[in-house]
């Protein structure tokens, strides 16, 4: 598997991210749907990669810069066809690497509370990541929750 940083041009990534808009939408009411879209993922405070293989997206990361030290992990999704193959940890690895390399010292991420979230929830817990307050611009909502972690 290859993970590059990507410039979110090509209509594979567009595609994904069409589909992670969708899945979100259908698992969350649409005020606490936080997916960012094209534009906002090509801020300069934003890093977004994909992993692929043989040609084909597997799934996608973005790391987004914050005042203080501080990131968020945002974006993360795995292609369909490619979950269940550790995809989304390779990513997440991948991420929290580069974000130690800028010299942050800790990523928060917003995921939803439903059912549905309960993969990623699992996956952000098993990498250190705890429940916590909202951050940023957050405001408390059922439909969220929040995590962070101290990056060594």
């Amino acid at each position: 598997m290859n993970i590059v940083v990507d410039d979110l041009r090509g209509p594979e990534i567009a595609a994904l991210l069409e589909a992670h808009l969708d899945l979100m939408r259908s698992q969350s009411p649409p005020e606490s749907v936080h997916t960012l879209d094209l534009d906002s993922l090509r801020q300069p405070d934003v890093t977004f990669w994909t992993a692929w293989e043989g040609g084909y997206l597997l799934g996608c990361g973005a790391l987004k810069q914050m005042q203080n030290g501080h990131g968020e992990i945002k974006s993360m999704h795995t292609a369909k066809a490619a979950r269940g193959k550790g995809i989304a940890a390779k990513l997440l690895a991948h991420l929290e690497d580069h974000a130690r390399s800028k010299g942050l010292t800790r990523l928060s991420l917003e995921t939803g509370s439903q059912d549905g979230f309960t993969p990623a929830r699992a996956l952000y817990g098993k990498f250190g990541y705890a429940v916590c307050p909202p951050f940023g611009d957050y405001v408390e909502d059922p439909n969220s929750t929040f995590m962070t972690k101290q990056l060594a």
